[in-house]
């Protein structure tokens, strides 16, 4: 660079220089008066600043409550808010949406048991150890920040109230087995009447039991006993459900041979009654002419039952007549001829191959 003289300035006093043109000028602005023109620019901007601080935002499933000199005067959902800055009005948000949880005769971080939270007494006076998980969420913003000091800790206190209650008036077994569901929502009710009362602005979802035991030192004893009761009741529904699966089955039956009996009796009376009124028809009939009719129901007869019996004819040359046929149904049923037919048996059986006419032989 080169300076007023014409001679070439190095890096160094040039700089030098620099800062000290600078420092002229800001002497000369201070001995002109510059502040006094400057200055109520830079309230302004100050001012504006302050007044931007104000701006804040609400996410979704959140609200924000506005406290003016520590008064509530305004609650605020979603979205972007304004409010005079501080400490004028200050803002709390409060996330409305989100399931928080206690534990309660338990930790996880670090796994460890609480016994003196866990232990109680049932109501026929034995301990049982006892853990559980709550989750809540807050419903009413305001109580929830201004009317308990720690809302978490009175919920813990609350919920050992509540659960050492229920507990309290349920037997052992009760609890350890089918009395768990019942427990789980009487303390739950308790709970949140607990709550309310203390205007802690929380809301309980759930009470869930994780474990219900006896001491360790009886663990092994009553789970041999919950065993047994569980055997018994599991037998006792199969021995339910077997009846339920066979009394239906023999109501079925019996109603079913009802019927068919009721449908033979009444099959058998109307054929019988019917039979009785052919009878009386006929024998009108016989009444008006006596000798046709019975020659009619004899030659009747005779068409029904000739055909179903055994025909035998015998040859007129025989010998010893009728007697050596005298066992003549035993030799029909095995199918044989009679060993004692002689001389015109040939013929005879000639005859007993062709079909028998309309004509019986006496």
């Amino acid at each position: 660079m080169v300076d007023n003289s014409g001679r070439r300035r190095s890096d160094g006093e040039n700089g030098e220089t620099v800062w000290e043109e600078l420092w002229e000028k800001w002497m000369r602005w201070r001995q002109g008066g510059g502040r006094r023109k400057t200055w109520p620019f830079l309230v302004v901007i100050l001012i504006g600043i302050w007044l931007a601080t104000g701006i804040y935002s609400v996410a979704p499933g959140e609200q924000g409550v506005v406290r003016q000199f520590g008064k509530e005067v305004a609650l605020t959902g979603p979205g972007l808010r304004y409010r005079l800055p501080w400490p004028i009005e200050t803002v709390n948000v409060v996330n409305m949406g989100v399931v928080r949880r206690v534990e309660f005769g338990f930790r996880t971080e670090p796994r460890q048991i609480v016994p003196e939270e866990s232990l109680m007494l049932t109501g026929d006076e034995n301990i049982v150890d006892a853990q559980a998980i709550v989750q809540y969420k807050v419903k009413e913003p305001s109580q929830y920040l201004f009317k308990v000091v720690d809302p978490d800790q009175t919920l813990r206190d609350s919920t050992e109230v509540a659960l050492r209650s229920v507990i309290g008036n349920t037997t052992i077994d009760d609890a350890m087995t089918v009395g768990r569901v019942k427990v789980q929502e009487g303390a739950m009710t308790f709970l949140q009447q607990l709550l309310d009362t203390y205007e802690t602005g929380l809301l309980v979802t759930e009470v869930k039991l994780q474990v219900v035991d006896p001491p360790g030192q009886v663990k092994d004893a009553f789970h041999e006993v919950v065993r047994a009761r569980e055997d018994r009741e599991r037998l006792i529904n199969e021995a339910r459900g077997y009846f339920e699966d066979i009394i239906p089955k023999a109501r079925g039956e019996v109603e079913q041979t009802i019927r068919a009996a009721e449908a033979y009796r009444e099959r058998r009376t109307i054929q019988a009654q019917g039979d009785a009124a052919k009878f009386l028809e006929v024998f009108k009939e016989y009444e008006k002419a006596k000798e046709v009719t019975g020659k009619r129901l004899y030659i009747e007869t005779l068409e029904r039952v000739l055909p179903q019996a055994e025909k035998i004819v015998i040859g007129t040359q025989s010998e010893g007549g009728l007697l050596q046929f005298l066992p003549l149904r035993e030799a029909g049923k095995k199918g044989e001829r009679p060993s004692s037919i002689k001389g015109g048996d040939e013929k005879s059986s000639e005859g007993e191959n062709q079909p028998p006419s309309g004509r019986v032989p006496r």
